[in-house]
């Protein structure tokens, strides 16, 4: 029976509250990131803080029962989830560290390789073979990326481009191991991102500790306040706020995915995903004065394009068994099942 228009209406909003709420935290992750880096040489201790914002909230979610899994912790699965730990440290200190070097506007391009690097990973370590269009969906994405970093007419930080590619290269890996991590807490992305959280913690607190605890003390003991200009905001107080609201965001960030992957088509994820990234680089213009050259909106729309391409091309693929399926079923004289 034909869903009632009701219902079909209630989906369509639930879909576009998703896509909405998915694309206002994304967007507000980075600016909030970008506005305190500006301002601070801790971005370790500012990604620890984060965590710490993120596991008070979900400590405080649980108790209340809003989250659909009930927090715990096994010292047997947190030892299982060490790979993906360190990699979601080193894939978050590094982006950390882009957005430092590089222009909020430009940051999409520094990470432009994360779809290339992953069908590489994915090949390597799941022994599969990307199809002829899949290579050419990464080979648009990377020439989007040459194109950002050779004819950008803007002076750019060759260190936050480095960072970034070790940026895309450690999240490419990343989100391969996240698949095989998934199993450990029973499939429960709720769960993962609580371990994510709270085991990144342990792992920052002694590298913070060894290497930025003088920055650290400057921060905490407000050491550059004479330095700020009458009526701004101290280094302390913008970390503060910016650790706060990204650490609202980033728990927000956890659910946002949970609800885009689950209500949402892979196409509408990668698509909301694409107007995200043009929505940073307008943001980037207004908030921080960004420029936007030729050469770098050329490097986005080519890096957007070869994104979309890349998510159809994976729909068709994936859509390819099914219909082979059913005419299977139809020439047998079968009646194929109901979706």
């Amino acid at each position: 029976m034909p869903p009632s228009p009701p219902q079909t209406q209630a989906s369509a909003l639930k879909v576009t509250g998703v896509v909405c709420f998915y694309m206002v935290a994304a967007l507000s992750m980075v600016m909030a990131n970008k506005w305190v880096l500006n301002s601070t040489k801790a971005p370790l201790f500012f990604l620890t803080t984060q965590c710490c914002v993120a596991v008070i909230l979900f400590l405080i979610t649980d108790t209340l029962r809003v989250l659909p899994d009930r927090l715990s912790f096994d010292v047997k699965v947190g030892k299982g989830l060490i790979p993906m730990v360190g990699l979601s440290v080193l894939g978050l200190s590094f982006s950390n560290y882009t957005l430092k070097y590089v222009d909020a506007s430009f940051y999409q391009v520094a990470r432009g390789l994360v779809l290339p690097f992953t069908v590489c990973v994915s090949g390597f370590m799941l022994s599969t073979r990307p199809s002829l269009r899949i290579l050419v969906s990464c080979a648009v994405v990377t020439a989007g990326f040459f194109i950002g970093v050779f004819l950008d007419g803007t002076p750019m930080s060759l260190v936050g481009v480095g960072f970034g590619v070790a940026s895309s290269t450690i999240t490419a890996t990343h989100s391969v191991v996240i698949k095989q991590s998934l199993s450990i807490v029973n499939g429960s992305t709720i769960l993962l991102s609580w371990y994510t959280n709270l085991l990144s913690i342990l792992v920052l607190a002694p590298i913070v500790l060894l290497g930025e605890g003088s920055e650290v003390i400057k921060l905490l003991f407000g050491v550059n306040e004479l330095v700020t200009k009458p009526g701004t905001l101290t280094p302390l107080q913008t970390f503060v706020y910016g650790s706060l609201l990204t650490g609202v965001v980033g728990f927000m960030m956890s659910l946002a995915s949970l609800l885009s992957i689950k209500v949402t088509s892979p196409i509408t994820h990668m698509v909301s995903s694409a107007v995200r990234g043009v929505a940073a680089s307008l943001l980037g213009v207004w908030l921080f004065k960004d420029i936007i050259t030729t050469g770098r909106a050329s490097s986005i729309g080519v890096i957007l394009f070869g994104s979309i391409y890349y998510t159809w091309v994976k729909h068709q693929e994936s859509e390819a068994p099914k219909d082979r399926h059913k005419m299977a079923d139809l020439e047998s004289g079968e009646k194929p099942p109901p979706e």
